[in-house]
């Protein structure tokens, strides 16, 4: 999970509110940062996180792009449950950002960092969601070669076989996605 200092350092230092954390799922000593342009349509964004102010632990951190109406959410798997759940008492939607917008989960640090950097600064950037995975050395060995055999990159010769797997599988999903 990102840490508060590498939010900090996404953010500039530029910090434009702060309030504790109203919701008990993640325990009495939460506090939110948020860091704004002040611009809510195009040229606009914003950044939150959310922490405990004793341990520094942190519980979710969010990057919102106004001008695509995108916001893409990190939440700290081991506090997933316990929002949700609180979220379901509470009656509230916790997939919806704003209107008509739905986060997008994301679950790799490396993924988030790049989407905020390139939010923050108004770049362009990979829509796309990272996912981790983790592969014993045989199936690794097996992937180089079919990707080496097909001319294609590692990246893109995993995300043609998670493309058909999920065609075999779920070919609903692919309908919600760019495949």
């Amino acid at each position: 999970m990102i840490t508060l200092k590498q939010w900090l350092e996404l953010a500039n230092y530029r910090i434009s509110e702060g309030e504790k954390y109203m919701w008990d799922c993640y325990g009495e000593d939460t506090f939110m940062l948020t860091s704004w342009n002040g611009i809510h349509g195009k040229g606009g964004y914003s950044t939150d996180i959310t922490f405990d102010t004793k341990t520094q632990v942190v519980f979710e951190v969010c990057v919102y792009d106004y001008t695509n109406d995108r916001a893409y959410r990190m939440i700290n798997p081991r506090y997933a449950m316990a929002h949700t759940e609180e979220a379901k008492t509470r009656g509230v939607d916790m997939n919806t950002a704003w209107d008509g917008v739905d986060y997008i989960e994301l679950d790799v640090e490396e993924d988030f960092v790049e989407k905020a950097t390139a939010i923050l600064s108004g770049q362009d950037y990979d829509t796309r969601v990272m996912i981790q995975l983790e592969l014993d050395s045989e199936l690794e060995m097996e992937i180089y070669r079919n990707a080496h055999r097909l001319d294609m990159t590692v990246n893109e010769y995993i995300q043609m076989a998670l493309v058909e797997l999920i065609k075999a599988r779920a070919p609903e999903l692919l309908e919600t996605v760019d495949a």
